[in-house]
């Protein structure tokens, strides 16, 4: 394996030459001809090959993908956005990766679960195959482990919410530090596990890790209730809960309980939360959409009070810059130019020429103009 100072060495030689080889390929750079060559070589955008795939449950599917230049080692529990072409658009989505950063073949994970109504989720999880190209993003985020790890971490989490969390518990395992770990995790039934037989065989054979499954619809519908978060069911797991940092991502109602427990707790410090969508204010009763018109395209639809814009524009065919899609990376803002539209995660109005909209998390309330 080469060593960092070689890989840097190779690289800065790349660079310069480079630079004399850009004035003959001008208006272009050298890059887009290499990629003619090997995608995973360009310098102008950074490319992931798709190498395996495996499917986890029914649903969801674990895709691995060997990076490109310029890539960087992540941090568990970080994630990463990826390009997908889909029937001639360009669309980008947000996955936690769900890999250890130790691993030394150049490749990471990516685990992704088909949400219902997704046609991204769905493509991803259907019809990419081995051998494809995906543009891809740095790792970021902030949900990971400190240096100095928790003595005592407690995890929870629920449905594709497990990413992160095993990325981290992978990563412990790796460098053979794992402390004394309690998981709680939520599936509908035991089938729906993602990672299913990878949790059982850590638990068997991690002293130190300690598995609790709730599938919440084993006994079915009537139960179902009694299966889900309760503080009498974090108790009976995890007696010492309170003395624990807590690293939980799920669904919102399972966040927003566990936010109230240790809130009540007095313990708020020690919750970290991964949130896979933006928290969405509850939408007032008479709350109205209204027309929306693109300036720059020229179209114009009619949009309810509960669609973001950004969805609204996808549907319509346009193809908007946008990233993370939970109001974090501002990729998606655009210019107000006449109407109003609501923040989805406050309920404000905005309704001032020229503010800044942020597509991905607000919709329409009543006519309203965009610069898209």
């Amino acid at each position: 394996m080469q060593t960092q100072n070689s890989a840097d060495h190779k690289k800065s030689l790349f660079e310069r030459l480079s630079i004399i080889t850009d004035m003959f390929a001008y208006p272009l750079k050298t890059s887009h001809y290499v990629e003619l060559v090997n995608p995973l070589w360009t310098t102008h955008k950074m490319q992931a090959q798709i190498v395996s795939v495996w499917d986890e449950t029914k649903d969801a599917r674990t895709i691995t993908l060997k990076a490109g230049a310029n890539w960087r080692m992540h941090r568990a529990g970080q994630h990463v956005r990826v390009g997908i072409p889909v029937d001639g658009m360009h669309y980008t989505r947000t996955y936690t990766i769900s890999s250890p950063p130790e691993r030394d073949d150049g490749c990471f994970t990516i685990t992704v679960k088909v949400i219902q109504g997704g046609r991204i989720s769905r493509h991803i999880v259907r019809n990419l195959k081995v051998g494809d190209f995906i543009p891809v993003g740095l790792p970021q985020g902030e949900f990971y482990l400190p240096d100095a790890s928790p003595i005592q971490p407690l995890f929870i989490t629920a449905g594709s919410g497990i990413t992160p969390a095993m990325s981290m518990i992978r990563s412990l395992i790796a460098q053979e530090r794992l402390p004394d770990t309690v998981h709680i995790h939520y599936a509908p039934h035991e089938f729906d596990v993602i990672f299913g037989k990878e949790l059982l065989k850590m638990n068997a054979e991690q002293k130190y890790y300690h598995l609790h499954e709730v599938h919440t619809q084993k006994y079915g519908e009537e139960q179902r209730e009694q299966c889900h978060f309760s503080v009498e069911q974090l108790e009976r797991f995890c007696p010492d809960w309170k003395e624990r940092d807590c690293y939980a991502c799920g669904p919102a109602p399972l966040l927003a309980a566990l936010e109230a427990t240790w809130e009540a707790a007095g313990l708020s410090r020690r919750l970290h939360i991964e949130r896979f969508r933006a928290e969405l204010a509850v939408i007032p009763t008479d709350a109205v959409g209204g027309k929306v018109t693109f300036a720059s395209s020229g179209i114009s639809v009619n949009a309810d009070s509960g669609t973001n814009l950004l969805r609204i524009a996808e549907d319509a065919g346009l193809n908007p810059p946008h990233g993370c899609r939970m109001g974090i990376c501002h990729t998606c803002n655009t210019t107000l130019k006449s109407g109003c539209v609501r923040d989805m995660r406050s309920g404000k109005i905005l309704n001032e020429v020229g503010a800044t909209v942020q597509t991905c998390v607000c919709a329409a309330a009543g006519d309203c103009e965009l610069d898209l």
